[in-house]
């Protein structure tokens, strides 16, 4: 007995879409605009068909083609600093950037948003967004060494932050844990603007040697294309590429597509087998299926090629047999991955596959053609020029208006805000800000990830930056910084964007490691409103010339708009990653008091700076006037010194001085470590801009007493100011601010730890 043939739905071939050029489409539910659409029509000379239109939809989208963004963002491929070309091994446009640190080794890093995914469906949202950036940094060569991660969310108290919250940290730390990956560092930060539209900005670090990156290029006529790695199922149609790039409206619930579901224990198997197919150089170009999943790997792959690539859609292996060929293209079902083998190679490349148990398929060939064509079952459903749909899609010059209450917003510095004069009020303004949500401990979402699997963590959360060993068997090291500030861009998107740069760049020196490039995830409200690229557009300004003069390149990130609900946008928020190299992990700088007796310095400037503070926003509720003044010079040279006061020895620890000032940077050195500490306000300082105030370009540092000659010479000799405010006390139990107050270690810790616990359990 025979089956019966199998009933498949008709599909729109080429043919079709020739003879039936009139036939109405969906362009506009898939997010195309009516100009689009007519390119589209233009490029191809007659109406796209069902599956083609389902790909320029996805690679057209705001989230992968940048088309609101582009026209800002060459600034950072114009403005590399002449000193910084000679490390830049791979720049912005592919999958990663990556950095040449010497000694034959390379670093590959990159952070990424997966926003709107992450308040749809939190757990899923966050995971896959780890597994996302993790194949991003696998598909360069490297291994993936670590992962950091920047959230932001509602009012700590909003129900809503109850329910999202939980299943992000449970998602980044799940998704980690199960790779194996040490989560060494970030950031926790509440504002009420992000109520329905949290940040979860996942960012991945990995290590190759210097002379092995791929690349995602489709080369050599007949190549193989091979797609291993899970099946493809109907999980994420559409998701990130789709959800990134709108807004979401109170009436949209409908309208947004399956969040992706990941499989970490699929993701570990694949990186394994990745990495033995790199050391024997079997691939000549490989990438990874993220965003726009089968559209956008083999568009890319054929557009930075030499040719055309020829794809027979229906040998695609399928979770779900249903699935037609627009889901198909659209999917994005998680770890995945698409590479080009040469014939005489592919032997090996299906044996390595085979020996992990990597499902992998011969779906496709280049050829030199100079388009993408597609069939299904037979059938050509798709016949384009690849460049158009990856490197070709639309570019817009949006309207750009400063923001109507801007003038008032920075003209109200809330000078009329009451302030403490007294010690006691001093101290009472002390625990509100350690106990806030946004400077209290952290340990309730750090405890759920494992921040020293793999056995090279050297450095990880609380400090100022993570560091990991770059291998096992030496001292070679690299740390990495996240850092923004949504207020302080608010009050001045351009000096926001450098301040965020300016702190995760004094963050990785205050451990002792030179900053040597950047990364961005840069998350704003809609595109289509003039305040919000204004806002953007000086954002990037800002960092790309705070890039310039502090000479380091931006070697890659991410933009994500439509961070809004409704008309309101989110605080405008610059996420910056800072990567720097030391020569020797073992001469690191860590941020805990544990001496008796060594001296505190203050170095660098105190100015009465609140605008955008968080004694502002926790004490007041209050955002307004400009944020603290940048000087980048300033911020060079307090690393200039940070640095080699680490390597020569002179500092025993160190942190940076940033949200709620020098009470605050007091207190986390000292609740990290074991000692009270007893500082004298300078007679020419008011006690509360001293404790308080956020100016930036400081740093506090614990200075052995046989050492203090050295250093203090070294900050003269290079013009830095640096102030003796205390010393350290074991005894003492406490931070007495002399003449002001005297605050137990305890009562602080039972301040500063309680906070998170109480809201989430």
């Amino acid at each position: 007995m025979t089956s019966a043939p199998v009933q498949r739905p008709p599909v729109d071939t080429v043919k079709n879409a020739k003879k039936n050029s009139e036939d109405k489409q969906p362009y506009r539910e898939l997010g195309l605009a009516d100009n689009e659409y007519a390119r589209i029509k233009e490029i191809l000379g007659r109406r796209p068909t069902s599956s083609e239109l389902a790909m320029y939809s996805v690679m057209w989208s705001e989230h992968c083609s940048y088309k609101s963004s582009k026209v800002h963002l060459r600034q950072f491929g114009e403005k590399v600093p002449d000193a910084a070309k000679d490390i830049l091994l791979v720049g912005m446009g592919e999958n990663a950037g990556v950095v040449d640190i010497g000694d034959g080794w390379a670093v590959t890093f990159k952070i990424e948003s997966h926003n709107h995914p992450s308040y749809v469906e939190p757990h899923q949202g966050a995971a896959t967004g780890v597994g996302g950036i993790v194949r991003d940094i696998l598909t360069m060569g490297a291994r993936p060494v670590a992962v950091l991660d920047s959230l932001r969310f509602g009012p700590a108290e909003a129900p809503d932050t109850g329910r999202v919250l939980p299943g992000v940290v449970s998602g980044v730390g799940g998704y980690g844990n199960c790779l194996g990956l040490p989560n060494i560092g970030g950031e926790l930060v509440f504002d009420p603007t992000y109520l329905g539209n949290p940040l979860v900005n996942a960012l991945c670090v990995g290590v190759l040697r210097a002379d092995g990156i791929k690349l995602a290029k489709a080369e050599g006529a007949g190549s193989k294309v091979v797609l291993f790695g899970a099946r493809t199922g109907g999980d994420g149609i559409g998701g990130a590429s789709v959800l990134a790039s709108a807004s979401f409206e109170a009436e949209g619930e409908r309208k947004r597509p399956a969040v992706q579901v990941g499989d970490p224990f699929a993701e570990k198997v694949l990186i394994e087998c990745c990495l033995e197919i790199f050391a024997a150089d079997l691939v000549t170009g490989i990438q990874d299926l993220g965003a726009a999943g089968l559209s956008c790997a083999t568009t890319e792959l054929a557009a930075a090629g030499s040719g055309g690539m020829a794809v027979d859609l229906d040998l695609a292996p399928l979770r779900d047999q249903t699935l037609v060929p627009e889901e198909i293209l659209m999917s994005e079902s998680q770890e995945r991955m698409m590479a080009v083998v040469t014939p005489d190679n592919l032997a090996a490349f299906m044996a390595i596959c085979e020996k992990w148990d990597v499902t992998a398929t011969v779906i496709g060939e280049v050829n030199d053609s100079g388009r993408l064509t597609m069939r299904w079952h037979g059938e050509k459903i798709v016949d384009v020029p690849p460049r158009s749909l990856a490197h070709e899609g639309p570019v817009y010059q949006r309207p750009i208006g400063r923001p109507y209450d801007q003038d008032a917003l920075n003209g109200d510095h809330g000078n009329g805000l009451p302030r403490p004069k007294t010690g006691d009020k001093l101290c009472a303004t002390g625990l509100k800000l350690i106990a806030s949500p946004n400077l209290a401990d952290k340990s309730w979402v750090t405890d759920q990830y494992d921040r020293y699997v793999l056995g090279n963590t050297v450095l990880a959360q609380p400090e100022d930056a993570g560091m990991v060993r770059v291998s096992e068997d030496g001292v070679l090291g690299l740390a990495l910084a996240v850092d923004g500030n949504g207020r302080y861009t608010r009050l001045d998107p351009y000096a926001g964007a450098q301040l965020a740069l300016a702190e995760a760049y004094r963050n990785v020196a205050t451990t002792g490691a030179r900053p040597l490039a950047v990364t961005n995830c840069l998350n704003f409200g809609s595109p289509e409103d003039p305040a919000v690229m204004w806002q953007f557009s000086e954002a990037v300004r800002g960092l790309a010339d705070g890039c310039q003069q502090l000479g380091i390149p931006v070697t890659g990130g991410n933009v994500s708009f439509y961070n809004q609900t409704g008309r309101t946008p989110i605080l405008p928020t610059p996420v910056i990653g800072v990567l720097g190299v030391i020569d020797d992990v073992t001469r690191r700088t860590p941020m805990a008091f544990t001496q008796d007796g060594h001296q505190l310095y203050l170095l660098g400037d105190t100015r009465d700076e609140f605008g955008g503070s968080e004694w502002a926003n926790v004490v007041h509720g209050f955002l307004g006037g400009k944020p603290p003044k940048v000087d980048l010079d300033r911020e060079k040279l307090l690393a200039d010194v940070l640095i080699n006061a680490s390597r020569d020895g002179l500092i025993d620890a160190a942190h940076d001085v940033s949200d709620g000032g020098l009470f605050v940077a007091l207190a986390e050195s000292c609740l990290r470590g074991t000692t009270g500490a007893r500082i004298v306000v300078p007679d020419d300082e008011d006690p509360f801009v001293f404790l308080f105030s956020e100016s930036a370009g400081r740093a506090i540092v614990a200075v052995p007493r046989s050492e203090e000659v050295r250093f203090t010479d070294m900050c003269t000799a290079r013009g830095l100011p640096a102030r003796r405010i205390g010393v350290l006390d074991i005894l003492e139990s406490a931070i007495e601010v002399q003449g002001q107050f005297r605050l137990p270690i305890g009562e602080l810790r039972r301040a500063w730890s309680g906070t998170l616990p109480a809201l989430f359990g």
